[in-house]
């Protein structure tokens, strides 16, 4: 059986970050594929767990020896996920989750037809902004430009199967499991994992 691949994208400081550590943490069986990045960790960043942080010159080699299952530039920087830990983690049934930006989720989508991806949604521009500058790791000039690209990635949010609004985060949160939950109870998904109880209840007297 294979497993489904979770796609989640969202405007800088939308607060995708820290909805997907808890959902992580809260979904044992979902794996989060931690993405490849060009540019340099934040303070409070550490390789290998937020991302795996790589040069340009290492970032461009990796796309010409086609290891990315989807790749993009992402506020000037190169951002991709490993080809061979998605396919290989989906291969063994298990469910993965890409937090990418909306280009590298419609890569993804074309590549899994079956993938089920969410958008996650700031309550309002102010809040977004609020967000971003609370941070307080970014420049003036970052800040600016991350608000602008904002609006770019918000234009694509009907594209995405679901759209989770991120106001109050714990109800966030649970609607975001809401979907996981719902995506594992589908019958198709039911059957192949529980196909030896099925065949035991089908049994003839």
């Amino acid at each position: 059986m294979s497993g489904t691949l979770f796609i989640v994208a969202a405007p800088s400081g939308a607060g995708k970050t820290s909805l997907v550590k808890a959902l992580i943490e809260r979904e044992r069986d979902l794996c989060l594929s931690v993405s490849y990045t060009s540019r340099p960790p934040r303070p409070t960043e550490q390789d290998g767990v937020h991302y795996h942080f790589v040069s340009r010159g290492v970032f461009e080699l990796m796309i010409a020896r086609g290891e990315f299952f989807e790749h993009a530039v992402v506020h000037g920087d190169y951002k991709g996920t490993s080809r061979a830990v998605v396919e290989q983690t989906i291969a063994q049934g298990r469910d993965v989750l890409l937090e990418i930006d909306w280009q590298g989720a419609r890569q993804a989508r074309a590549q899994v037809p079956g993938a089920v991806s969410l958008f996650i949604l700031p309550p309002s521009r102010k809040e977004l902004e609020r967000r971003l500058r609370a941070r307080a790791s970014d420049s003036e000039a970052v800040i600016r430009r991350r608000l602008a690209d904002s609006r770019e990635d918000m234009a694509h949010a009907h594209e995405f199967d679901y759209i989770v609004i991120n106001d109050a985060f714990e109800d966030a949160l649970a609607e975001m499991r809401a979907v996981v939950a719902a995506q594992r109870l589908k019958s198709g998904n039911q059957v192949k994992r529980h196909a030896a109880l099925l065949s035991d209840l089908l049994k003839a007297d």
